[in-house]
């Protein structure tokens, strides 16, 4: 009865909205409707009277409707949501690289059907609405969109865009959401040592950025994550995870330990997020992520085994950490945004070429004052560590504060310095730092200098990215010394038609123009052969010898043509006189062997004096070949 009560409310209230409509344009049908709160942009919407009852019946149901304009509202929404936000699963099969091409152009189609004006249009609940609001968050940006309702579906997905855009928030909202209806349906409770979620950061400071953001979260969807990562003590570590816990955040090599130890067991994790992947991949993480997965995988392997959900995140994805990714999480979906791989719309790249008399040190002093007059925080970034202990030495000598990030300074103090940085006091503007910092750092940057220019694109991109972030503005200056220009050039090129910056490396660069100085000389002697060929059919070049096969260039003698008669008499002297005497240079008859094979001689000119003619004048290689062919 509740069902056919709905099929007849749908239709009179499609008839009702028909009817409405007609008085509209036809390009303008839901001009009389009252403007929703939540609408999906860039549809093309039909008449609401084509959607399903069965639809209808989930959405709207009778004994619910009290006011019709909230019901086609209602039936609006869902219908839109079940078309858009529902797509079957695909099978847990190995991708081909047709597949996965595939799958990154259905990522490129759900990126424009899911930019929408609000969360609440993703289908988060009010528990997660309430920590984003207490956050002053109301737009959700493009990975957001996307990312979102693919996890909360169940999907295994890799999210993919440019840093600062979100994309924390993308998997640790859908996540927390599905930990609690997991709650309400099953009636599963978070319990000691055995949380359902855990993600893993390459960097202790990535942890504990992410593990903040799951505590604010967390005041309002009520579950409790815990940090563990290295350069912390275990012992307060092991003390958190003997409490009921529902996500565990850290490092790999820390998480592989409490495993070890006892202090974390498998048997209830469903959720695995590996933050900053190509960080990971990259910097020889991949033996310990497999390491981890492994017991995972042989319990998803099983009849009844447990299965889990997979959601990596990353700024760039090269062809080689996809690859990687494939073979290692068969079936997972590729969703990446328009701005992956691309520079930020909102950052200004500015591109310095010094000479090689100029000093670096005072260029990066001249970038660097007008800057901190202004008030910004800015990271000077520098290749190696003996360079970022050159650039503080001379900073500091000009009576500039700054702070380290690298390597060589111990986790807590690298703590200490990057709040520093971040305070309100404005003490230390300047963060002098590695590509340690490039990666995972949310930091409100005005200024990135490159004081030695990265060796490759993806570093690149992910310096930039302490920048501009969440739409703010930032600015980006290079240094750019005489090695640096061929990859620098390509970089300026490829930002200023704003295409992807996916693959440059300099020796990629350096390979590239090889390739083309090899191609043009090609060309060139095609050319040359080409006009050498066309030249010889109008001019013969020689003549071929009685006893020899061989054609001679009749240009190859400088010097004039003896006289038959000469010539005879010059073989005749030198036979004699090889013939009664040693003679270790015979330079003087240089051209007796030419003039014989260019002339016809007397009967006196036999093979044995054609051979010692030829002797003289030619090394001993051309004379044993020259005599083999006379004899």
């Amino acid at each position: 009865m509740a069902a056919a009560a709905s099929r007849t409310l749908l239709l009179s209230l499609s008839h009702a909205a028909a009817a409405k409509l007609t008085h509209f344009p036809r390009h303008r049908p839901f001009l009389g409707l009252p403007k929703p709160s939540r609408v999906l942009l860039g549809f093309n919407f039909k008449p609401i009277c084509t959607a399903s009852a069965t639809s209808t019946t989930e959405a709207a149901p009778a004994a619910e409707i009290t006011d019709p304009e909230q019901a086609k509202h209602a039936i609006l929404l869902e219908r839109l949501r079940s078309r858009h936000l529902k797509e079957p699963s695909k099978p847990n099969s190995r991708p081909s690289s047709s597949a996965a091409a595939s799958a990154v152009e259905d990522g490129k189609k759900k990126r424009k059907k899911f930019m929408v004006g609000s969360f609440e249009e993703l289908g988060l609940s009010e528990e997660v609405m309430a920590a984003l609001k207490e956050m002053a968050i109301e737009t959700p940006t493009e990975i957001q969109c996307l990312g979102i309702p693919a996890v909360l579906e169940g999907q295994s997905v890799v999210l993919g865009s440019h840093t600062g855009s979100g994309k924390t928030l993308s998997y640790l909202l859908p996540i927390v959401q599905l930990i609690r209806q997991d709650e309400a349906l099953s009636g599963r409770m978070m319990k000691p040592k055995r949380p359902r979620a855990v993600v893993l950061c390459p960097t202790r400071e990535l942890s504990e950025q992410v593990f903040h953001v799951a505590k604010s979260i967390s005041h309002h969807a009520r579950f409790r994550s815990i940090m563990v990562s290295g350069g912390g003590r275990l012992r307060p570590q092991e003390d958190s995870l003997n409490n009921p816990v529902d996500m565990v955040v850290g490092t790999p090599g820390r998480i592989l330990q409490h495993i070890e130890e006892g202090n974390i067991v498998y048997g209830d994790v469903t959720y695995v997020v590996l933050d900053e992947a190509d960080t990971m991949f990259d910097r020889g993480f991949g033996p310990d992520i497999r390491k981890f997965l492994a017991p995972l995988k042989n319990r998803a392997s099983k009849a009844d085994g447990q299965g889990f959900q997979t959601v990596l995140v990353a700024a760039t994805m090269t062809k080689g950490v996809q690859i990687l990714v494939d073979e290692e999480f068969q079936g997972i979906v590729h969703l990446r945004t328009s701005t992956l791989h691309r520079k930020i719309a909102s950052a200004r790249h500015d591109f310095i070429k010094l000479s090689g008399s100029e000093n670096k040190l005072e260029a990066l002093l001249q970038v660097l004052e007008p800057s901190l007059a202004k008030g910004n925080r800015v990271m000077v970034f520098c290749n190696t560590l003996n360079s970022s202990r050159a650039v503080d030495h001379f900073l500091s000598e000009n009576q500039m504060a700054t702070v380290n990030y690298h390597g060589e300074v111990p986790a807590e103090e690298r703590v200490q310095n990057l709040n520093k940085f971040k305070s309100d006091d404005g003490d230390c503007p300047t963060l002098v730092c590695t590509d340690l910092a490039a990666r995972g750092l949310d930091l409100d940057v005005d200024h990135v200098i490159m004081f030695d220019f990265p060796s490759n694109s993806v570093d690149y991109l992910h310096r930039t990215g302490r920048t501009a972030r969440m739409g703010a503005k930032g600015k980006v200056t290079s240094l750019i010394t005489k090695k640096d220009v061929p990859l620098a050039t390509r970089i300026e090129e490829a930002i200023r038609k704003n295409e992807s910056l996916e693959s440059l490396t300099m020796d990629g660069v350096r390979r590239d123009k090889a390739r083309a100085r090899i191609t043009e000389q090609k060309g060139k002697n095609v050319r040359l052969s080409k006009s050498s060929s066309q030249s010889s059919k109008t001019k013969p070049l020689g003549v071929k010898s009685n006893s020899s096969t061989k054609v001679l260039d009749s240009t190859r003698s400088s010097r004039r043509k003896p006289s038959p008669a000469t010539a005879s008499r010059r073989v005749v002297k030198v036979g004699k006189t090889l013939k009664f005497s040693k003679i270790e240079k015979p330079s003087k008859t240089t051209n007796s062997s030419k003039t014989f094979k260019s002339s016809s001689g007397p009967k006196k000119q036999t093979g044995p004096k054609l051979s010692v003619a030829a002797l003289r004048g030619r090394s001993s290689s051309s004379n044993k070949r020259e005599t083999s062919s006379f004899s």
